[in-house]
């Protein structure tokens, strides 16, 4: 591998990485609140990226504010899950599991219908770009994609430690009757994680969506990638989620670059049974949820 190949690498990789820490940390909040394992999460995903296709690349919107409306938008159906579904089978994990299933084909429908089964080209927001180490490139797309995973994983984490909304969805993860028996509301904090949770997902949708080529089916490698993630990084940590997505991110971008996409997606499930089998806790395991 040449010096220009290798930090080629390295700089998509880090685009994977940012991309990646959001799905995964709106993935894990919502299982450390909710303790349910929402496998729509990478429908919200594909959900993000066709509100850009439908205002920014259709009816030509300026493109952040596409990106916004993709947050919002898929926030909102965060909440729309929680009400219809989660809450209903708040006692039974395994039910609220197999009803995100069944709300993840119902989206995948929905944009079939709505743009068809072919992949969306949508046009970058700008052409401009950083080129250093003579060729190695940096687009300003996927820099927005770094800066915004950077910002809102920040405003996140103070968001948790620092206000009281985020103690309580701490608590909330950490013993729900508890929490509920200090008088927080466990349907606030559930509807709080949702939309958070959902809105990250739907905000790395909309940031990628000029760079992947959107399509129906974009959710499931996502989902699971996010899944070996949380797993590898201890269900309900989210420092676990974001540290692994930069491991998992570099391991899976280097061996698709030296070899193949399959063989990587090998190798991180691999990584995750080797994990599994050392640390049945994940690495970042903790006795805090969130």
């Amino acid at each position: 591998m040449t010096a220009e190949l290798f930090f080629q690498t390295v700089v998509n990789a880090t685009y994977a990485a940012s991309y990646m820490a959001l799905i995964a940390v709106g993935f894990v909040l919502i299982f450390g609140v909710m303790g349910v394992v929402n496998f729509a999460h990478g429908e919200l995903y594909m959900a993000g990226a066709y509100t850009v296709v439908a205002l920014y690349a259709d009816q030509g919107f300026p493109f952040f504010l596409a990106v916004a409306a993709g947050l919002v938008f898929v926030g909102v159906l965060g909440l729309l899950m929680e009400f219809a579904l989660f809450r209903p089978l708040r006692d039974n994990p395994l039910g609220g599991l197999i009803a995100s299933i069944g709300f993840l084909l119902i989206l995948q429908t929905i944009a079939v219908l709505g743009f068809g089964v072919r992949m969306k080209n949508v046009p970058p927001s700008t052409q401009d770009k950083f080129v250093f180490l003579d060729g190695v490139v940096l687009t300003y797309q996927r820099l927005y994609v770094i800066v915004a995973a950077i910002g809102l994983l920040t405003a996140l984490w103070l968001f948790l430690r620092k206000s009281k909304f985020g103690w309580a969805l701490r608590a909330c993860a950490q013993d729900r009757e508890a929490a509920a028996l200090q008088g927080m509301s466990i349907n606030n904090t559930a509807r709080l994680a949702m939309f958070i949770g959902a809105g990250l997902a739907g905000v790395a949708g909309a940031l990628t969506a000029p760079l992947v080529s959107p399509t129906p089916f974009m959710g499931h490698p996502v989902v699971v990638a996010a899944f070996i993630i949380i797993i590898v990084g201890g269900l309900g940590s989210l420092e676990g989620a974001v540290l692994v997505s930069i491991l998992y991110a570099f391991v899976h971008t280097f061996v698709t670059t030296l070899y193949d996409g399959t063989l990587a997606n090998i190798v991180g499930l691999l990584l995750m049974l080797a994990v599994l089998i050392v640390k049945p806790t994940g690495l970042f395991g903790a006795k805090e949820r969130a």
